[in-house]
């Protein structure tokens, strides 16, 4: 059962270890940190990290994030990186001293809701207690200095998340087009529909700690208990 769950985003510059002493996106940092407590508070007997990637499979839970990736200073951990959006998840647990058990779950980025859905549903009934930490970006084409330049669609896009998660409507996450969240380059919409999944019929206490777009690029904190 679904005890907590958790969503931050996942850029990469949420490692430390990429940006040394320089204080990059404090104000997220803050949040992601608080919402990791806020799932460990919940004393879960498993954390399942769900982010997209290219294909739905389980990930081994001591793989890691190659940020050689990202910058060739940064050195890997000798294991196989983990898809962008576990390996973030994974970091943040780190980060929190989590030394449970959890599950690295990647969700096909093209997967439809059905699917999504069913996942969820199957992460639920992992353990007793299960949290969930969901992982993904909004949309990235808020304004014309973006990734993926302006689209007038992005910002109701990310409005309707928003009131979703203020409304605790699974719903309503459940229901997001994947085809408009792929047009926006929206990397959380698979993993917010697992999450959507997991609670099934439940309507959680919601929090938004955390919603700007710093780069263009929507990130969302949010806890649900």
């Amino acid at each position: 059962m679904i005890v907590s769950a958790a969503l931050c985003p996942s850029p990469p510059l949420l490692a430390t270890e990429l940006t040394g002493r320089a204080d990059i996106l404090p104000d997220l940092r803050t949040a992601c940190t608080a919402a990791i407590a806020h799932l460990l508070a919940a004393t879960p007997d498993v954390i399942a990290v769900v982010g997209a990637a290219q294909e739905t499979a389980t990930w081994n839970p001591d793989n890691r994030l190659d940020l050689s990736a990202y910058a060739p200073v940064a050195g890997g951990h000798g294991k196989p990186g983990l898809p962008l959006a576990l390996g973030i998840g994974a970091l943040l647990l780190d980060e929190a001293a989590y030394t449970g058990r959890r599950i690295l779950q990647a969700v096909d980025e093209s997967a439809q809701p059905g699917d999504c859905l069913w996942l969820g549903r199957g992460l639920a009934a992992a353990a007793p207690r299960v949290g969930l930490l969901a992982i993904g970006d909004g949309s990235t084409r808020r304004g014309l200095a973006a990734p993926g330049y302006l689209d007038e669609r992005a910002i109701p896009f990310d409005d309707a998340v928003q009131q979703a998660l203020r409304d605790s409507d699974m719903a309503a996450l459940a229901a997001i087009d994947p085809d408009l969240a792929r047009d926006l380059m929206a990397t959380g919409r698979a993993a917010w529909q697992v999450l959507a999944g997991a609670f099934a019929d439940a309507s959680p206490a919601t929090d938004i700690t955390y919603a700007a777009d710093p780069f263009g690029v929507a990130y969302l904190v949010a806890t649900l208990t």
